[in-house]
């Protein structure tokens, strides 16, 4: 080949070169395209998967728009709406909106609502191990109710006695300890219980029996005119704040101390156990934190409304405040023994979840008896033996605020 020739070829071969590098680039951003494509369209699949949007009926034992024990179910909608930036939305429905009080277990069980929040005693009679988990009498406080269902296998065993039913237990809120009752007549000894009817459901109602008195199942928006008509001539419902509420003082003059059968009532959200596993993980993590985090406001704002409250009906409305007379309570602790010896002896998921039940409660009680208890002994006797103690004096911000950011105290 001569020179001319090879230069002539030189331009040809490079242009090749270049059209077969081109080529291949365009092959190869092909092949990229196709991959980004289809990858893109996968992730917005999934995206599209975890946007979904879901409606919950949550159906409730309590009387639409009742405070105290209504507020769970209406804080945890609005928790789960904000919290998932509105993909999962909760209406909440009242006793008898869509079913009656105590039937709201088996609309959430068959899924005629998503969710319910009531109190698990209410299923006493069909699952006899349900009392557990709301309070049996003279058992755990709030506090130490809590640490059992969250750190002590509580809510294990719960979730075991409701798993048949198709049904999902969350802790739903707590009142902390209540009051023993409204009472039409004053109780001075063990012979004025017997004959009285009583509405107080759970374990208590059966020790309320073996005490000699009566005991009746009535829904929350039923107790004001059962009480009112004489159907009944005493009710337990729950503390100050919902009694206030409620009206009990209209027709009940007596109001006793301390809370016996219910130390420390915790509630239960219950959901359908097909509508909580069609939720993404997400909406599950949503579900149970939001779930926790009105359970704790629920004592909150229990402990921050009853001592107000009370004093409303004390010096306001003239309630007579009372505490049980100590053979009364003698006798209510022994039948408890005894209604509760039944109870784990009679239904076999009762004596397993009382075998978690009673180690915590034992141990619990221990470090309580020099710790809270012990704390609480002490600081009423200081406050005894030195009525000034604590009371200082606050300069007001006004007198002070050219001076410095902070009150001082005098």
């Amino acid at each position: 080949m001569t020179t001319t020739q090879s230069r002539t070829l030189t331009p040809v071969i490079i242009l090749a070169l270049v059209a077969a590098l081109v080529a291949v680039i365009g092959l190869w951003a092909a092949d990229r395209a196709s991959r980004d494509s289809s990858a893109g369209r996968a992730v917005a699949g999934a995206q599209g998967q975890d946007a979904a949007e879901f409606e919950w009926k949550i159906v409730t034992t309590w009387p639409k728009g009742l405070p105290g024990l209504g507020s769970y179910a209406e804080n945890f909608a609005r928790y789960v709406e904000a919290m998932s930036n509105g993909r999962l939305r909760a209406r909440v429905y009242g006793a008898g909106e869509i079913v009656p009080a105590f039937e709201v277990f088996g609309a959430v069980s068959q899924g005629v609502a998503d969710a319910g929040h009531g109190a698990a005693y209410y299923w006493k009679g069909k699952i006899p191990s349900s009392v557990f988990f709301t309070a049996v009498p003279f058992g755990m406080t709030a506090q130490e109710m809590n640490g059992w269902f969250h750190y002590g296998g509580g809510l294990d065993v719960w979730r075991e006695a409701y798993a048949a039913s198709n049904v999902v237990p969350f802790v739903g809120g707590s009142t902390g300890v209540q009051m023993g009752g409204w009472f039409r007549k004053e109780i001075n000894s063990l012979d004025d219980i017997r004959g009285l009817k009583m509405r107080i459901p759970g374990l208590a109602g059966e020790v309320f029996t073996k005490i000699g008195g009566t005991s009746v199942s009535i829904p929350g928006g039923e107790i004001y005119t059962s009480l009112q008509t004489g159907v009944i001539d005493a009710v337990e419902w729950v503390g100050p704040y919902n009694d206030l509420a409620l009206g009990l003082h209209q027709v009940a003059k007596y109001y006793y101390y301390p809370g016996w059968h219910e130390p420390g009532a915790m509630l239960e959200l219950i959901i359908n156990k097909d509508s909580l596993a069609a939720l993404p993980e997400d909406l599950q993590a949503i579900v149970e934190y939001a779930a926790r985090a009105a359970n704790q406001d629920m004592l909150d704002e229990f402990t921050a409304r009853n001592n107000q409250a009370l004093r409303e009906l004390v010096e306001e409305h003239g309630v007579q405040l009372r505490r049980f007379p100590d053979d009364v309570l003698a006798a209510l602790y022994a039948a408890s023994d005894e209604a509760m010896r039944e109870l784990v002896e009679g239904d076999p998921m009762a004596a397993r979840v009382y075998e978690s039940f009673k180690p915590f409660y034992d141990a619990v009680r221990d470090y309580h008896h020099i710790s809270e208890q012990a704390y609480i002994n002490a600081r009423d006797q200081v406050l005894e033996n030195y009525p000034d103690f604590w009371m200082v004096r606050v300069r007001p911000y006004s007198s002070m605020a050219t001076k410095t950011n902070s009150p001082s105290v005098t």
